[in-house]
């Protein structure tokens, strides 16, 4: 199964490449921001953004508390201990 994965981007890493630091639950990784920088919303305004995250790459952003409604119901299907834990295992934790 594919999930997209809240997250809040937490710093800018490398503007030329467009990628940021985001946290989910307390998990850093490198994502790619490509997918969700625009003329009205540049890089630099992406730092707070909750983002939702897949294969490295932040696909969309959302809203506070449609990321913390997906991630209870993530939590309750058990499914973003397996997410977090491949995090880890591929990136900055």
């Amino acid at each position: 199964m594919c999930l997209g994965i809240p997250g809040r981007i937490v710093e800018i890493t490398d503007a030329a490449r467009k990628l940021g630091l985001v946290e989910v639950a307390g998990v850093g990784r490198q994502v790619n921001l490509a997918c969700i920088v625009d003329e009205e919303h540049p890089l630099e305004a992406c730092v707070g953004d909750w983002v939702l995250v897949h294969v490295g790459f932040a696909m969309s952003r959302i809203d506070e508390d449609q990321a913390a409604e997906t991630l209870a119901i993530l939590a309750e299907l058990g499914e973003v201990q397996e997410e977090l834990a491949a995090m880890r295992a591929s990136g900055k934790a």
